[in-house]
């Protein structure tokens, strides 16, 4: 049976006021809902410069863990996530009009599979012994679209764009996530974070401070000290996921089987 440990953090930093981020997890509490609704952990960066950020930051995960929690056990996770998210959107687009946004990343484990879903720049990691980080996600930012579309500003440009989000949560009626699936294994670890982490620490930074640590708890603090001495100008919020171990199953006409 799939099973997990894990810790998480949210932190104002040295020099915003208020925190803007929101972390969040819903946790299955039987056999059963290990099976059928696995765990979920989601994190929501407010957009810097709208008015109530951690406004738009909390109604999304909180839309997202309600929303998870009277799902039907039938629904597949990356459908569930799609929905959760478009709600979530719905949710602060209401409540705020168009004025107030928000990033989410969030991370569904059931048997042997991570589902991923994000909008915006927040990012999710898998980090497996012996291999680089494996950036899961793919920021929604102004230069990323113009580098995929293979649009090459110059260095002014990038820098005056580098942060602008190309999607967010809640400037629209309607928003589309990214989705992807992923096998995991015993010992692999997955890192959620805002940009307050990656935008400040390196990669291969993260990855060691991650690992390097005895405790979950004592590497999510670190993560944010590292960030905090590094830039401390934004918010820091890390959610860091170890896969215990994993049931590895098959589907059949929509239903999970255990493989031998």
């Amino acid at each position: 049976m799939l099973d997990i440990e894990f810790a998480e953090i949210s932190d104002c930093g040295p020099v915003r006021e208020h925190n803007e981020d929101f972390v969040g997890h819903l946790l299955p509490s039987t056999p059963e809902q290990v099976r059928t609704r696995g765990w979920l952990f989601t994190l929501a960066d407010g957009v810097g410069g709208q008015d109530r950020g951690e406004v738009a930051s909390r109604l999304t995960v909180e839309t997202m863990l309600a929303e998870t929690a009277k799902a039907a056990p039938a629904e597949s996770p990356s459908a569930l996530l799609t929905r959760c998210i478009q709600a979530a959107n719905t949710r602060v687009y209401e409540a705020g009009h168009g004025a107030i946004a928000t990033t989410v990343v969030c991370c569904m484990l059931r048997f042997d599979k991570a589902t991923i879903a994000h909008v915006g720049d927040s990012r999710c990691y898998l980090l497996r012994r012996g291999r680089p980080a494996q950036l899961l996600t793919r920021d929604h930012t102004v230069i990323n679209e113009q580098v995929r579309l293979g649009i090459f500003a110059d260095d002014a440009q990038r820098t005056m764009t580098r942060n602008v989000l190309s999607r967010s949560i809640g400037i629209n009626m309607f928003v589309a996530p990214e989705v992807s699936e992923h096998t995991v294994t015993a010992g692999d670890m997955l890192l959620l974070c805002s940009d307050g982490l990656h935008g400040a620490v390196a990669d291969e930074k993260i990855v060691r401070t991650a690992t390097s640590a005895a405790e979950l708890e004592e590497a999510t603090q670190q993560l944010v000290t590292i960030a905090n001495q590094s830039d401390g100008g934004d918010n820091v919020s890390v959610q860091l996921i170890r896969i215990k171990s994993v049931e590895a199953v098959g589907m059949y006409r929509g239903r999970p089987y255990r493989l031998h």
